[in-house]
């Protein structure tokens, strides 16, 4: 089987599983996109499911994503890991969307990127489902705040928030409470629609709890190698 034709099966598998979810959920299919989390995994993968129809990718290295960024410019890049101050005027001038804003610094030195670059780039509030160390995230009383600087914040646009659910705990629950939070901070900011949760192992929940962005590795490209991983 040729990588195109793996391809390909991977992402009619990947449509059979999002649109059941919509149906069990009672949604429309059309609510719900897919970021293609394409770390580690070649440009060449990335042609592929352009070419397949996708448009949304994701990567969580900086230098990897300047590269295939640079490499594939007619599509959407996602930045979906966490951001390292010193790596945001990079970020910001290749990344569409950034899903992990957590601290009032990281809107300043995205802000200057963006600016510098002549560039207005979609921000999402990552939120804290668990309180975990080293994962990222805001805790949810502090999404407000961080919120309105984003939002006020030249060079950037608040879209929405983002969210991984715990490590050892049910996903459901998990983001029935960024559900509340996507909610809340649309009575304030009605433009910040994007609600970025689940992945391949839990995305019916997600669909079920109202996500509307979905990040989607292993089920789109594979099994990594685990020197790849």
């Amino acid at each position: 089987m040729t990588r195109r034709a793996e391809l390909a099966a991977n992402l009619a598998a990947l449509e059979s599983r999002v649109g059941a979810a919509c149906r069990a959920a009672g949604r429309d299919r059309s609510e719900v996109g897919v970021v293609a989390v394409s770390k580690t995994w070649p440009a060449s993968d990335v042609v592929l499911l352009r070419d397949l129809g996708l448009r949304d990718f994701g990567e969580n290295r900086d230098a990897d994503a300047a590269q295939k960024a640079a490499a594939v410019p007619d599509v959407r890049w996602h930045f979906v890991g966490s951001v390292q101050t010193n790596k945001a005027r990079s970020v910001a001038s290749y990344a569409h969307v950034v899903h992990s804003l957590d601290r009032p610094s990281l809107v300043t030195a995205l802000s200057a990127g963006a600016v510098r670059a002549g560039r207005l780039v979609d921000v999402l509030v990552q939120v804290s489902l668990d309180g975990a160390p080293g994962r990222g995230g805001a805790d949810p009383d502090d999404v407000p705040e961080l919120a309105g600087l984003a939002a006020a914040a030249d060079g950037l646009r608040l879209a929405g928030v983002m969210a991984v659910a715990p490590l050892g705990a049910a996903a459901r629950p998990a983001f029935d409470r960024l559900a509340a939070v996507a909610e809340a901070l649309r009575s304030r900011h009605p433009e910040a629609r994007i609600v970025s949760a689940g992945m391949t192992g839990d995305l019916e929940d997600a669909v079920a709890a109202g996500a509307n962005l979905l990040r989607v590795g292993t089920a789109l490209f594979g099994t990594r190698p685990p020197l790849l991983r």
